[in-house]
Parts: C-alpha cells; structure tokens; sequence
C-alpha cells in the first residue's frame, strides 16, 4: 500500500495530472452528465451497449472511470489507480474503434472516423504517472506521508 501512494514533491508529477485531468473531464462529464455535448449517462450507457456490443459493466466502468479518474487526477488521489484505468480505457478504444481508422486525428473530415494519436499520448501521459506518482499537491502524498510515520 506504502508504493501505490508514494510519490516525490517535484513538479513532473502535477503538470502530468492536472494536464491529464483537465483533458479527460470534459470527456467523462460528456459520458456522465451530458455536459459539453455529451449524450449523459443513459445515452452513453445505450451507445456502448447497443451500438458498440459492450457488456454493461464494461460500459459503467469507462463512463466511470473517465469521469472519476479525471477527478482523482486532478485532486491527486489514487493517481495510479486513475492513470492505470485510463491506459486499460483509452487501448479499448483505440481497438474497438480508432485502430480502423489510422494514426491521425480527422483533422480535416476526409477519414470515416478519429485515429488513435489522442489515445496514444494520454497513455504515455498515464504511464508517466504510474511511474512517477501524483507529485506535489497530491492527497496521495499526504496519504503516503501519514503511512510512513
């Protein structure tokens, strides 16, 4: 439990977090809430459900995931647990929809759909984390500090 928590006070840490925070909110909040567009929770339930084959749990748990690890992200708690859950998050995605479609975004509405160069850099963003911790400002941090006295 000491090594889920334990981070240093260094800043590589926070730019991570807060950057990968701030970028998935608003992809979660679309899944969970409906904000910025988003078809809320039932509409993204149905989506993945119906349309995309995934069993029901599998569906909670990205719209979940996203919405709460952004959260945790942001707030620095259980980093690695949010960090872990976006990479297994963001390889489902690029299999079961982008890999299809190639590297690149759909910069210019010429390919059928999105490739997977977001998915890409949000895992090496999470997997930075997974190394190095929540960094500075982080709950983790206060947790890991409580744990070592």
């Amino acid at each position: 439990m000491k090594a889920f928590f334990q981070t240093d006070d260094g800043w590589t840490g926070i730019i991570l977090r807060l950057t990968l925070g701030l970028v998935m909110f608003p992809h979660g909040a679309q899944k969970l809430l409906g904000w910025y567009g988003g078809f809320g929770f039932d509409g993204t339930m149905g989506f993945f459900t119906q349309k995309l084959g995934l069993p029901w749990i599998i569906a909670f748990l990205v719209i979940v995931g996203e919405f709460f690890g952004s959260l945790g992200l942001l707030s620095g708690f259980l980093t690695r647990f949010s960090a872990g859950s976006l990479i297994v998050i963001m390889l489902g995605a690029i299999t079961m929809a982008h890999l299809p479609h190639g590297f690149f975004m759909n910069w210019f509405g010429q390919q059928q759909g999105e490739g997977y160069e977001y998915h890409l850099l949000v895992i090496g963003i999470a997997a930075a984390l997974l190394a190095t911790g929540g960094g500075k400002w982080s709950a983790d941090r206060l947790i890991a500090e409580r744990i070592n006295r």
